[in-house]
């Protein structure tokens, strides 16, 4: 089920009424509900895979159990990697079989020895990287005894499956989100507000820019030999606010909808557009998995401690790790590295934390340095975005190539072939400006003229929305 979608817009309300006037009173009563209804928005794409939750839900609930009752460090570590062994199973196999088989298949074929492997056809169950994470840190944290473990499976299941952030996240920890099941919720007005404008700001990036975007970017892409250099360049940016506006908008409007049902979730990207390098584009963007990384693999394998080399090390296995997290093609993992690499210099002459103010905080307008800083590290960003779109590294290396043709006869020429499409350029300006104004702010939809900001969104919405169709969320392939 879409948040832009019709069966969605049906849904919410019911849910709305049946959590604040059916079972307001009882605790128990609005986190079954929660249970209940999240598990009906997750099978509306297919029922066959609630199983999967169902199971991460009891082990994960059952190694919590276990942990809370012993003391020995060897058992202990035995019930972790139960849950570790099994989740991450579950996550290889409907992820990555294929994608090993194939390669395992094609080494041997390299070496000049045939050998045959069966592929499966197997459908990737929506959200299972998200929700796999999200589990995972219970388990962790429970052993590691930064968290009680929970007795009440009702509230336990609800963490797991809380169907706003369920499918793409923010990725919740359960130290944060877990606590606030057991606590009685009162409904607020001003929270829920927020939480609607909130709403109404994700709704406006997917819909007027994301799917906008869209459109563009896969004509480019798919005639990429096609067009000149410029129009290649044109192509990458656009998925560059596709992917930001696609994503960001979903974590905005899981954060609005929770904020109805009186939870916090955590920032999941504060403007990464606007970040002077990329190490700071890291701490901006896709929050929850990159702190996730941070805490649950970095941290572990030594962090910043010890020599440069040991550093370096962890810093790589990060991004590699990052980039398969995304999906099982190598160009994730080149993205990865792309980023790795971009990072390591940083790294190195200890600069990967100087930028962690918000820029031009005491201006409206950023120095030149600061200026040229954001626009070498947008460009980073947006040629490593080349490799995550393609199909392969080889098509990548083909794109990037033909935009260093310098081939700039007649312009763009993608401007002269599609409609709007120097609309769709004003209409990003735009929302760069928009957001460049909202930097300071938790969202644009704070702060002064809030109910002109709301309308304008609301009627770009309703112009774009007309036309539009309602495209999936590009993570939940992921």
């Amino acid at each position: 089920m879409l948040f832009n979608s019709i069966d969605f817009a049906i849904f919410l309300p019911i849910v709305f009424l049946l959590y604040w006037f059916v079972a307001q009173n009882n605790l128990r009563l609005q986190n079954l509900l929660i249970v209940v209804v999240s598990y009906i928005f997750y099978g509306w794409w297919d029922y066959r895979f609630l199983s999967l939750i169902v199971f991460s839900t009891i082990i994960d609930y059952t190694v919590g159990v276990l942990l809370s009752k012993e003391k020995s460090i060897t058992k202990r570590k035995a019930y972790l990697w139960v849950s570790i062994v099994i989740n991450l199973g579950f996550l290889g196999f409907f992820k990555y079989y294929n994608f090993f088989l194939d390669n395992f298949v094609a080494a041997f074929s390299f070496f000049g020895q045939s050998i045959s492997g069966n592929s499966l056809k197997i459908i990737l169950p929506v959200g299972i990287s998200f929700y796999t994470f999200q589990t995972l840190s219970y388990s962790i944290d429970v052993y590691k005894n930064k968290l009680e473990p929970t007795k009440d499976f009702i509230a336990f299941s609800a963490f797991v499956c809380f169907f706003p952030q369920l499918v793409a996240g923010p990725i919740e920890r359960a130290t944060n989100l877990l606590p606030q099941f057991y606590k009685r919720r009162f409904f607020d007005k001003e929270q829920a507000i927020d939480g609607l404008h909130l709403f109404i700001w994700g709704l406006f990036k997917k819909i007027v820019i994301a799917d906008s975007c869209a459109v563009y970017v896969n004509t480019i892409f798919e005639n990429y030999e096609n067009l000149n250099s410029l129009s290649l360049f044109l192509g990458a940016v656009y998925f560059a606010f596709q992917i930001y506006g696609d994503f960001s908008g979903y974590s905005d409007m899981a954060i609005g909808l929770s904020k109805f049902f009186g939870f916090n979730l955590m920032k999941n990207f504060n403007y990464p557009y606007f970040s002077r390098d990329i190490a700071e584009f890291w701490r901006r963007w896709h929050i929850s998995l990159s702190t996730w990384f941070r805490d649950y693999l970095y941290i572990p394998l030594g962090g910043s401690n010890g020599n440069k080399l040991k550093q370096i090390r962890n810093v790589f296995i990060i991004f590699i790790v990052s980039g398969f997290w995304h999906g099982a093609n190598w160009t994730f993992v080149f993205w990865g590295l792309i980023n790795a690499f971009f990072f390591i210099p940083l790294l190195i002459t200890n600069r990967n934390r100087n930028n962690i103010e918000i820029v031009a905080y005491n201006s409206g307008l950023p120095t030149l340095k600061d200026l040229i800083k954001i626009l070498y590290t947008f460009l980073i960003v947006v040629f490593a975005w080349i490799f995550f779109r393609a199909n392969s590294i080889v098509i990548a290396v083909d794109y990037i190539s033909n935009i260093f043709r310098f081939n700039i006869q007649g312009g763009v020429n993608f401007l002269s072939i599609e409609r709007y499409a120097v609309e769709n350029l004003l209409l990003i300006f735009m929302f760069v400006v928009w957001e460049w104004f909202s930097r300071k702010q938790q969202h644009p939809f704070f702060g002064k003229y809030i109910t002109l900001k709301i309308c304008i969104a609301l009627i770009a919405l309703f112009l774009f929305g007309v036309y539009s169709q309602a495209n999936d969320f590009i993570y939940f392939q992921f």
